[in-house]
């Protein structure tokens, strides 16, 4: 059996996302069909790996016919009704889920709630909010802190959905993974609103992982991707490394920050940034594709960092009371995460420093209060916060017990998801070590 090459497939999948004028072809169903025809065409795969490449295509638009409502639907035949996938049933998965719901618990009734409404308006068998058991959690073993967390790996035993089997009429998982866990703080002090702002969010979030703040201005602008593209995206990475945060969590994407972004807003550094760190990030994010370093400058300047602080301990700069200073004034990003489609969008361009102050100045409020009396909640969520790729809920006290794993899928074929795996009031006794176990 032929190796299929991933890297390239999911290559040639962006040349086809990328060769097409979205200003013109707006119609989904004809992009899929454009899509596909490039695949067919592109000689840099072979037959097995365009027909793994249009299986996942294929993929894609099951999930957005049935996302927006739209499609020819056929008659599933095992349950009969109509559905738009095609490679799986939408409906078949749901009723398995819901079938499923007797089978766990969390222990608190509005998180059994807010997770099988998810199920319910699942999209695809790949992309399943579930509850987790603490114990299918093994090697747990701390990696790093972050600005509200401590971070650890561990591998899941089973590990998540990844697709429907139509014979046996069953959700077949991946198999056991790598995970990351996220050890959160303060969410004892969670209200009922931040309840169901988190309900919205993770309903919202399911439906639309696009990650603007992470893309390239000149692919927002509607320019091709291109290895300079995947430069300006570890920029990013470098500055939620060095910050413990991800870049831009108090903005809405919206069209004001698209605008921003092209015309140079970046995220803000603070000045414990080493220099030769932060010169290295900006130069990476320089508007000009052209000014970007390649890999192989980046991968060198990169090991002469790493080799001077290793030789140099007492250097090394002291971040975390400075981060932990800003992450106490930092609030919930606002939910009014829209789809848009932008058009006729300027030239990126970079931002002077006053610029840079400017596009900072307005931070948005919503903490959680201090004093909130409502206890309904706070026995389970003494430690849950719901991220996305579109929208991030900061809670933050001084607790060490784990009460939320985030599963991210290490898999060629997906994209990265950040799933919500709470587990129960009777684990929270809990406590994992510095050292893991």
């Amino acid at each position: 059996m032929t190796t299929i090459r991933r890297d390239l497939i999911k290559a040639a999948l962006m040349r086809a996302f990328t060769s097409i004028d979205y200003n013109i072809h707006i119609d989904f169903h004809k992009n899929y069909e454009l899509r596909k025809q490039i695949i067919l065409a592109d000689n840099s795969l072979t037959e097995e790996e365009k027909t793994e490449a249009i299986r996942l295509n294929n993929r894609d638009y099951d999930r957005d016919k049935i996302l927006y409502n739209s499609g020819t639907r056929r008659i599933c035949e095992n349950c009969n009704q109509k559905c738009l996938a095609t490679l799986y049933c939408e409906y078949c998965v749901q009723n398995y889920l819901k079938a499923n719901f007797s089978n766990w618990s969390s222990g608190n009734s509005e998180i059994d709630d807010l997770i099988r409404k998810c199920q319910s308006e699942t999209l695809r068998p790949n992309v399943i909010i579930e509850w987790i058991p603490y114990d299918n959690l093994k090697n747990i073993k701390y990696l790093t802190r972050g600005g509200f967390s401590k971070i650890y790996t561990a591998n899941w035993v089973g590990g998540q959905y990844e697709k429907w089997d139509s014979k046996e009429q069953q959700l077949i998982r991946f198999g056991t993974h790598h995970v990351i866990l996220k050890e959160l703080e303060n969410v004892a002090n969670a209200s009922q609103r931040w309840f169901e702002e988190a309900e919205s969010h993770l309903t919202i979030s399911k439906k639309y992982p696009q990650v603007v703040r992470c893309f390239a201005p000149e692919v927002i602008n509607g320019k091709e991707y291109t290895f300079k593209s995947d430069i300006y995206s570890i920029a990013m990475l470098m500055w939620e490394i060095s910050f413990g945060l991800p870049p831009f969590i108090n903005y809405n994407h919206d069209y004001n920050f698209v605008i921003n972004i092209i015309d140079g807003m970046r995220p803000k550094i603070i000045s414990e940034i080493p220099s030769k760190y932060k010169n290295l990030m900006e130069q990476c994010w320089n508007a000009n594709p052209s000014e970007r370093p390649n890999i192989d400058t980046l991968l060198e300047r990169m090991e002469e960092i790493k080799t001077y602080y290793q030789n140099n301990t007492n250097e090394l700069p002291q971040l975390l009371p400075k981060i932990d200073e800003i992450c106490n004034n930092i609030s919930s990003k606002v939910f009014t995460s829209k789809i848009h489609k932008f058009e006729n969008l300027p030239e990126p361009k970079n931002a002077t420093e006053e610029e840079q102050e400017a596009f900072h100045s307005k931070l948005y409020n919503l903490s959680i209060p201090d004093n909130n009396s409502n206890k309904k909640l706070s026995k389970v969520f003494k430690k849950l916060q719901i991220n996305s790729k579109n929208d991030d809920i900061q809670n933050y006290n001084n607790r060490k017990t784990m009460q939320q794993q985030l599963n991210v899928n290490i898999n060629d074929e997906d994209e990265v998801y950040n799933n919500p795996n709470l587990h129960s009031e009777e684990q929270d006794k809990l406590e994992i070590p510095d050292d893991g176990f």
